[in-house]
């Protein structure tokens, strides 16, 4: 399929940064991560000045060699070398050679150095990023750290490989070349520093131009589809409702938008063309005009004007290029700075380090707790919650959405820091407790399991890295997960897919079961573990939970009232506050009470 052209690439859409002392200090932290590779830098920096030595050195040869053809506006048959042409040939050969050698070794070189700097970044980066707290992830987007773990690295791979490479090499051919036309005739410089670099500008400009409304067409074209995948998705919804021609119309407007851009855009693009032809062309060919008119009135000579027009076409050449590296610098330092946000971060207190946690006996007090999403800190979601557990008894959380359960599950597991109170596992402030041994204590059966996207065995061993095949087996049996596990073809080797989509809620859910059982947690959370499923899969998730559950402390979020009668102790919640707590049976003989108005919503009856 052919590639759609004047497509704006990926990285234009990244934000630049200033070119400031203080910004290029921040993007030299970047040689801290390379080690003892620190040298192929600058053995790089050698092969590239070979470069752009062999470069300036060529127009000078090339002119001589042409400059042979005629003397002063002789004949051509008149006066010419072969030997001398011989000579500059081979010379000519000779520093294609070495500048073949110089720039293979310059890119070897400066990829080679490029390459073990990014691996040290990525680990640094991906080490600090899965560190991050809670509150961390919260504040931002997945695409956005995904972006900053690829297209920002992408970027400063490139820039390191190519664009400083070029830059310097462009810059120097810039003022060389310009050097080297001054001492050749004052005039012709002069001629052409006052055309070809305004010329060059202009086209630096039009370029840019066209650049940004192929990035509009693009956006467009993205909403196009949006608009297309959104329309078929809801497909449902379109001809429930009969919006047939809506979807239609909006569809058509955003074609209309991309129809109008792309013949602006291609109105620019004759333009340019246009104007490279007639002045760029143009240009050059005054200039040479000029030199021609110089050399036969014998002011230059033959060679020196050949050479002269070389050395402008390369200073025209890298007046125009420089400016896109220039770019592709200003957007890896801007990467660099998003990159380095991140490892710079303050990450959680984790031990990487593996070690066997202490268990603790699972009893849990929440003392006069206030707690606000840092997010959000206008609205407080609890307001001084107040509660206690016995090791080993089970607790209910209930109340309407948005009540706090879920939240104190968050805080129980550390995600987030308090404002406010004290929250204790075996008389013990949780902060106290190093971070790692401390969640080794706990587990959470979620809602909405996430599944990796690799086998069953390697989901369940999630919970215990070093668990054996048949510890596995054993929690997949608890679970009540073996029996469809072994309905398979291969059985524990099985592909779950992505998120786990090859499974259904089910056996999603008893495979995060069999991981919690593995795990073999002091203190267990479930988070409405069973409101999703049906009748059946609820009946043989509740039993594996059931297992689960025995002999160490649960807190249970839940909606379905009938999963927690049996509870040792239920808190009501609302509007971050304890309203009620008791039993099953002691709320629901409190006649105004809230948990009786909830059982009377589900079950329809008076307890």
């Amino acid at each position: 399929m052919a590639k759609r052209r004047f497509v704006a690439k990926e990285s234009d859409d990244l934000p630049k940064a200033k070119l400031s002392l203080q910004n290029l200090k921040k993007s030299l932290r970047l040689f801290g991560f390379v080690g003892k590779h620190k040298w192929k830098f600058f053995l790089g920096l050698f092969f590239l000045a070979g470069t752009v030595f062999t470069a300036l050195v060529f127009p000078k040869l090339i002119g001589n060699l042409m400059g042979l053809v005629g003397k002063s506006g002789e004949n051509i048959n008149k006066d010419f070398n072969l030997e001398t042409a011989y000579d500059i040939g081979i010379k000519l050969l000779i520093l294609f050679a070495f500048q073949s050698v110089f720039s293979f070794f310059r890119v070897v070189t400066f990829t080679n150095f490029t390459e073990h700097m990014l691996a040290s970044i990525r680990k640094a980066a991906y080490e600090k990023l899965i560190q991050m707290p809670m509150s961390f992830f919260s504040e931002r987007q997945v695409t956005e750290l995904n972006s900053r773990m690829a297209s920002d690295i992408v970027q400063i791979s490139e820039t390191f490989t190519t664009s400083i490479a070029e830059f310097l090499r462009q810059f120097i051919i810039i003022i060389g070349g310009t050097v080297i036309i001054c001492m050749m005739s004052w005039k012709m410089a002069l001629v052409m520093l006052s055309i070809i670099p305004v010329i060059a500008i202009i086209t630096l400009f039009f370029s840019r131009y066209i650049r940004k409304l192929s990035k509009l067409v693009q956006d467009k074209i993205a909403d196009a589809n949006v608009i297309t995948g959104e329309g078929l998705q809801g497909i449902t919804n379109v001809k429930t409702f009969t919006n047939e021609n809506f979807e239609i119309q909006r569809y058509n407007s955003i074609t209309q938008q991309i129809l109008q851009l792309a013949i602006k855009g291609g109105v620019a693009r004759g333009a340019f063309f246009s104007f490279v032809i007639f002045c760029l062309f143009g240009a050059i060919i005054f200039i040479v005009y000029i030199g021609i008119t110089m050399t036969l009135k014998g002011e230059l000579p033959a060679s020196q004007m050949m050479s002269f027009l070389f050395y402008t076409v390369f200073v025209a050449a890298s007046i125009g290029g420089i400016a896109e590296q220039v770019a592709s610098i200003q957007r890896a330092i801007g990467a660099t700075e998003r990159v380095m946000d991140i490892i710079d971060g303050n990450i959680e207190k984790i031990n990487l380090e593996h070690k066997t946690a202490k268990r603790f006996s699972g009893s849990i007090a929440f003392d006069n707790v206030q707690f606000f999403y840092p997010s959000r800190p206008d609205f407080t979601v609890l307001k001084g919650v107040s509660f206690k557990v016995n090791n080993g008894e089970m607790l209910a959380l209930v109340g309407p959405s948005g009540s706090g359960k879920s939240t104190i599950a968050s805080l129980l597991l550390r995600f987030y820091e308090l404002q406010s109170g004290k929250i204790s596992i075996d008389g013990k402030d949780i902060s106290s407790y190093d971070l790692t041994e401390y969640r080794d204590n706990l587990a959470i059966v979620p809602q909405d399991v996430l599944l990796f996207g690799g086998t069953i065995k390697e989901n369940i061993a999630y919970g215990k890295l070093n668990a054996t095949e048949a510890e596995i087996i054993d929690a997949a049996r608890k679970a009540n997960a073996y029996d469809f596990i072994e309905s398979f073809p291969d059985k524990f080797e099985t592909k779950v897919g992505e998120r786990g989509i090859q499974l259904s809620g089910g056996q999603r859910q008893r495979i995060a079961i069999a991981r919690a059982i593995l795990k073999n947690p002091s203190i267990l959370i479930l988070d409405e573990a069973t409101s999703s499923l049906d009748s059946e899969s609820e009946r043989l998730v509740q039993e594996a939970l059931d297992k689960l559950m025995q002999g160490r402390t649960s807190i249970v979020i839940a909606h379905r009232l009938s999963t927690i009668r049996n509870a040792d102790k239920i808190i009501v919640l609302e509007n971050g506050l304890v309203r009620e707590s008791g039993t099953h049976a002691e709320l629901s003989a409190v006649t105004d009470g809230l948990y009786r108005s909830l059982s009377r919503l589900q079950f329809d009856t008076v307890s």
